[in-house]
């Protein structure tokens, strides 16, 4: 079962990350959902911290750019096979850094690829 880390996780139902963790569920994939605000997501506790984490195979984002810079390092050395940047979180700096150290990225939208079956 792959493991999946839902960056810019949110307790709140109106957001898209939270239905993310929640379609990832239930398409049978291990989630890791991280975030900054207390709270679970159908069980499973919101990080809020960097836990160390060991086979990421994927990490989808939902943060802006701006948002996501002080978790550039963290994220890299995860070594993801891939990440996925959903609309709104586009980052041509950690794009970039992610290709050098041959890691894969998405541009898409994570629901529709699951929605889709080419996730």
């Amino acid at each position: 079962m792959q493991k999946i880390m839902v960056l810019g996780a949110s307790p709140n139902r109106q957001r898209f990350s939270n239905t993310c963790v929640k379609s990832l569920i239930r398409y049978g994939y291990q989630v890791v959902p991280l975030g900054n605000r207390e709270g679970e997501i159908a069980g499973h506790p919101i990080q809020l911290k960097r836990p160390q984490l060991k086979d990421i195979d994927t990490i989808t984002i939902y943060l802006n750019a701006k948002n996501q810079e002080e978790y550039h390092d963290y994220v890299l050395g995860l070594k993801p096979r891939r990440i996925i940047f959903n609309p709104g979180a586009e980052n041509p700096s950690l794009k970039e850094k992610a290709e050098k150290k041959d890691i894969e990225v998405v541009e898409d939208c994570t629901l529709i690829m699951l929605n889709s079956g080419y996730f």
